[in-house]
C-alpha cells in the first residue's frame, strides 16, 4: 500500500495528512513547549562573557531538545510514508527536514514549500493535488 504524507508545520503545531489507497487521514500535533530561546530583555552586556551568556546557552539547548522531541513525534506519524510534502510559514519546515535527514528516515521529502496559515481543509486539498 502506498502512503504519501503532507505536513504543514511550524514551531507550535503540525497538521499531518496521510493519503493511502483507501482514503485520507488527518492528524494534528501540538507542541506544548512555550520556551523562548531569547532572554526577556533581548539585550546583551558589553562585557565579553556574563552569567547571562550561560543562561542563554542553556535555554537554546533546552529549546533544541524540546523541538527535536516535537519533530520526532511528527516523524512517528509519517514513518510508513514513501513521499513527504513539507509546508509551513517559517524555519520549522527546514529544521524538520534536517531532522529527517540526520536520522536517515525512510521516506523522502519530495518538495518543500512556504505556505502561510492555512485551514486544515486547505492543507488537505493542497496535499491531495500535489500527489495526484
Amino acid at each position: 500500500m502506498t502512503i504519501n504524507a503532507g505536513i504543514w508545520i511550524d514551531h507550535h503545531k503540525a497538521v499531518v495528512v496521510l493519503l493511502t489507497d483507501e482514503g485520507q487521514e488527518m492528524l494534528q500535533i501540538r507542541s506544548d513547549r512555550n520556551v523562548s530561546a531569547r532572554l526577556p530583555t533581548g539585550l546583551r552586556a558589553e562585557n565579553p562573557y556574563t552569567p547571562n551568556d550561560f543562561v542563554e546557552g542553556k535555554r537554546e539547548r533546552t529549546v533544541t531538545i524540546q523541538l527535536n522531541e516535537y519533530y520526532d513525534e511528527v516523524m512517528a506519524c509519517v514513518r510508513n510514508a514513501q513521499a513527504i510534502l513539507l509546508l509551513g510559514p517559517g524555519e520549522a519546515k527546514g529544521e524538520f527536514r534536517n531532522r529527517i535527514a540526520s536520522l536517515k528516515f525512510r521516506g523522502h521529502v519530495t518538495e518543500m514549500k512556504t505556505a502561510a496559515k492555512l485551514t486544515d481543509q486547505q492543507i488537505a486539498d493542497y496535499v491531495r493535488q500535489h500527489f495526484q
